[in-house]
């Protein structure tokens, strides 16, 4: 895997990841993110991308195939604003964004509804992290 860069890494590091956690990344694309997660996860975890744009889908899958064979990461093309649990599958331990316009104030029309869906596809106690913080901040979703 290539390197991170050192804002990519910072955010990651800031992530409280541990083996075994269902993770969603909301705008994940090209999937460096979501890659660095899978190493941490591991074993047990799983991380879901979301991207509402089907190249970036597309250059997840391209970017991050081992970790798909391994069952380790799966994408869904969807906007944060649409986006839903499957039937039968598992809510989220925790979500996260980086540069995303529905939770960082350049869409707040899509972010109240954002919001809403991730409060949903989240456990109870599962928080929203977004780039902004120190490096990151907690979104209130409740």
């Amino acid at each position: 895997m290539s390197a991170l860069s050192p804002r990519l890494a910072e955010i990651v590091d800031a992530l409280p990841l541990e083996p075994g956690l269902r993770v969603l990344e909301i705008g994940g694309a090209p999937g460096a993110a979501a890659r660095a997660v899978c190493e941490r996860i591991a074993p047990g975890g799983h991380i879901l991308v979301i991207d509402r744009s089907t190249k970036g889908v597309a250059q997840i899958e391209r970017t991050a195939a081992a970790e798909i064979a391994a069952g380790q990461l799966s994408t869904r093309c969807v906007a944060a604003e649409d986006f839903t649990l499957l039937a039968r599958e598992d809510p989220f331990d925790l979500a996260f964004a980086i540069r995303v316009g529905a939770f960082d104030g350049r869409h707040p029309v899509e972010g109240i509804a954002a919001r809403a869906r991730i409060r949903e596809a989240l456990r109870p106690g599962g928080r929203l992290y977004i780039d902004g913080g120190a490096p990151l901040r907690v979104i209130l979703l409740e």
